[in-house]
């Protein structure tokens, strides 16, 4: 009897060994097999990367350039340098609708005007441009007889040319108020006889104490 109780634990060991062994397999292969097949390995996985993909250099299209809905305007356009102080029309009853442009008419031997001419009779008083120093008084070929005034601030000379004489009392150094009668309309110089007008013109200077140098401007827009 005692050989059959031990006969029999044996084959229970044995079964149960048998029954953990097979449970044992079948855990390991639940591990290794899904639905559809074996889980790739590792190796066989592919790539994936926590990096953002690369983004590439930018590249300017073709395409035409936008306009813009408002135009910028346009630069002002360049105005003439010149006095500070209003001119006055340098002749005794002319108005400024009488006068004309002359500044860039062509005169003998190649040379171009560089000023205005304003008709007026034998006579007619000339007057002071601005106020300013009377520097020099001279009497030239071409231009006769004539004034060259300084601005107050010396920086422009206003010239008077063809007179027929100065006022009474003129002399280099007067200081001139606007309006004030410094000379008379005449023909002289290179006018021609007859040809009463006052020859007026305005220079940029850099030394006041060279005024017979400078640069001409049109003083026909300035007296305008």
């Amino acid at each position: 009897m005692k050989r059959v109780t031990q006969r029999r634990l044996q084959i229970l060991l044995g079964f149960g060994a048998v029954v953990l062994a097979v449970s044992v397999f079948v855990a390991r292969t639940n591990r290794l097999v899904k639905p559809g097949g074996l889980v790739p390995s590792p190796q066989s996985q592919p790539h994936t990367s926590t990096q953002p993909a690369p983004v590439s250099s930018w590249q300017p299209n073709n395409s035409p350039p936008v306009a813009l809905s408002t135009p910028l305007p346009s630069p002002n356009p360049p105005t003439q340098e010149g006095p500070s102080d209003k001119l006055i029309v340098p002749v005794a009853g002319v108005a400024r609708d009488q006068l004309r442009d002359t500044f860039s008419d062509s005169r003998s031997q190649g040379r171009v005007h560089d000023a205005i001419d304003i008709l007026a009779p034998q006579g007619t008083p000339v007057l002071a441009a601005a106020d300013g120093m009377i520097v020099k008084l001279f009497h030239s070929d071409r231009g006769g007889t004539t004034i060259y005034q300084s601005s107050v601030d010396r920086k422009f000379i206003y010239y008077y040319a063809h007179l027929d004489r100065y006022a009474d009392g003129l002399a280099e150094g007067h200081l001139a108020r606007q309006g004030e009668t410094i000379a008379y309309v005449g023909d002289t110089g290179n006018a021609g006889a007859g040809n009463y007008h006052l020859h007026f013109s305005i220079a940029i200077v850099s030394d006041p104490k060279r005024y017979w140098e400078g640069t001409n401007i049109n003083p026909y827009p300035l007296l305008k």
